[in-house]
């Protein structure tokens, strides 16, 4: 059983195509092996070895998968969004504690600065053009001498050092460190394969950012544990996408809500593309995703669209809609995918039955041992019931008679309206019916009487149009009233976070709705 990223990428045709890009030649897993060697070398020349952190400053591409897989095996990685100003860089990499930081040979932004401030040591990726995609080299920044490593910090990483850090969002405080072991890596990337079924014949088109933990571990990681190949745009373009889609051939690729959105909007201008198309599966993930999409997305590439629940808590996936002949079915994140998935009563106390709402817990080899340095974190998220661990994910939910998890809103997100309580994702999918309206997040916007009232944002579809009060009527006659928005917002575009994800947190302050 594998469990480390090592492991999983031992026992694959050396020959067989692992990792690819627009123009490049293919990778293959003997190289990508050679290279995980070869970095690992580079790394203890320069003194960095096991549980030692090193930031990844690097634009999305075929390098930057490269450069996650084969310097996890060594050391910590810590991908960080490279549009990041100076200040988070600061904040990101002292509360990281970062021996070095990683850049692009051309590199000159904002790390450089903080990197110089705290004393932090800078490795330049080079890479070259006429080498396979994702190939490159280490270099130091300045000379220094370096002490010899401890032969215990010499080897290759093991099963419990920790592999990858991340922070979670921090919408509502200040973000948390959270650390991912080998072994939380490996079990969830076999839980993905298993759940898409995937194989060495699989190729993914990867479109994701790979500073997140959507890309790295659903995209990536899940791939070269399969044997399978993925193919690494330079980020998600929708104009770019079906170009794309021809080049790489893929048999699947993994996105968020409001990229296969885009990428719909897009569809009927590149029909041939579409209908050359060998996708054998989409893949939504990290949002919710609207009814009305998954059921245009089927049926515009003639392929089961899978939708999957994650969180990086979680080492991404946690359920997952199954593929056929077992239903997808449309507002359900589908059947546990991995680790336990059940539903709590709010005290933690004991775990609910099918058909009643509550939290939705979590609990498997995959799950995140624990925020660091956050005891007080720790003691809200994480409980012992039934002789098992469970991690409080946040989220509100419900299990029906097969197994099927529907996700009925973040807790954070309710809206509470004067004591009754409303699931913006109720009125998200009310909302997606209306012919004109293309993107919608519906939101809490203060009330001076009732603390909160709902408000929606919407994008409209293009040469459609609608005023708030139809959108407002349109409501009115599918929800109960006090579920009906009072104020809906028309924009040209929703704001997003950086993954893309549609922010429903702090909109109604965005929006000038909020004092």
């Amino acid at each position: 059983m594998s469990e480390t990223v090592s492991d999983l990428l031992r026992d694959h045709p050396a020959g067989a195509r692992a990792i690819g890009a627009p123009d490049r030649g293919w990778l293959d897993f003997g190289a990508l092996r050679d290279l995980e060697a070869a970095t690992r070398a580079s790394l203890r020349a320069l003194g960095l070895g096991r549980g030692d952190r090193v930031a990844i400053v690097l634009p999305n591409g075929p390098e930057m998968a490269c450069a996650f897989i084969t310097l996890a095996t060594s050391i910590t990685t810590a991908p960080l969004n490279p549009a990041y100003r100076e200040e988070e860089l600061a904040f990101y990499l002292e509360d990281l504690k970062a021996k070095a930081v990683l850049v692009a040979e051309d590199y000159d932004g904002p790390a450089l600065a903080v990197a110089g401030r705290l004393g932090i040591r800078v490795l330049r990726l080079v890479s070259a053009a006429d080498q396979p995609a994702g190939w490159f080299e280490i270099r130091a920044e300045g000379e220094s001498a370096v002490p010899a490593l401890p032969a215990d910090r010499a080897g290759p990483a093991e099963a419990d050092d920790i592999a990858l850090i991340l922070h979670t969002s921090g919408t509502t405080s200040r973000p948390k460190i959270v650390p991912l072991l080998h072994r939380n890596l490996a079990a969830s990337a076999g839980n993905i394969g298993t759940a898409l079924a995937l194989t060495p014949a699989d190729r993914c088109l990867n479109i994701m950012p790979l500073f997140h933990i959507h890309g790295l571990i659903a995209a990536v990681l899940s791939s070269v544990a399969a044997g399978a190949s993925v193919w690494c745009s330079p980020g998600f373009n929708a104009l770019q996408f079906f170009t794309w889609l021809e080049a790489a051939a893929p048999s699947w690729y993994t996105a968020v809500p409001t990229m296969h959105q885009a990428i719909l909007a897009r569809a009927p201008r590149n029909k041939d593309a579409v209908a050359s198309s060998r996708l054998r599966l989409i893949r939504s993930s990290s949002a919710s995703l609207p009814p009305q999409v998954m059921k245009a997305l089927a049926e515009t590439f003639g392929a089961p669209v899978i939708e999957s629940y994650g969180m990086t808590e979680a080492t991404h996936q946690m359920a997952s809609n199954p593929l056929p002949p077992r239903a997808q079915k449309p507002g359900s994140v589908g059947v546990e995918a991995g680790p336990l998935v059940r539903i709590a009563d709010e005290a933690g106390n004991r775990l609910l039955d099918t058909g009643a709402t509550g939290e939705v817990v979590i609990s498997g080899d995959n799950v995140t041992p624990g925020y660091e340095a956050n005891p007080d974190a720790n003691a809200k998220s994480f409980f012992e019931l039934d002789g098992r661990r469970w991690f409080r994910t946040g989220d509100q939910g419900t299990l029906d008679e097969e197994g099927y998890l529907r996700i009925t809103g973040r807790l954070k997100e309710i809206i509470n309206r004067g004591g009754e309580k409303v699931s913006p994702l109720e009125v998200d999918e009310v909302l997606m019916d209306h012919p004109a309206v293309q993107q919608v997040v519906t939101f809490a916007m203060p009330h001076d009487k009732l603390g909160e009232e709902i408000a929606a944002a919407v994008v409209l579809r293009p040469e459609t149009q609608a005023t708030e009060q139809e959108i407002r009527q349109f409501a009115a006659g599918r929800l109960a009233d006090f579920k009906v928005p009072r104020r809906v917002v028309i924009l040209e575009e929703i704001p997003k976070g950086a993954t893309g994800k549609l922010q429903r947190i702090g909109l109604a302050e965005k929006l000038g709705l909020a004092p």
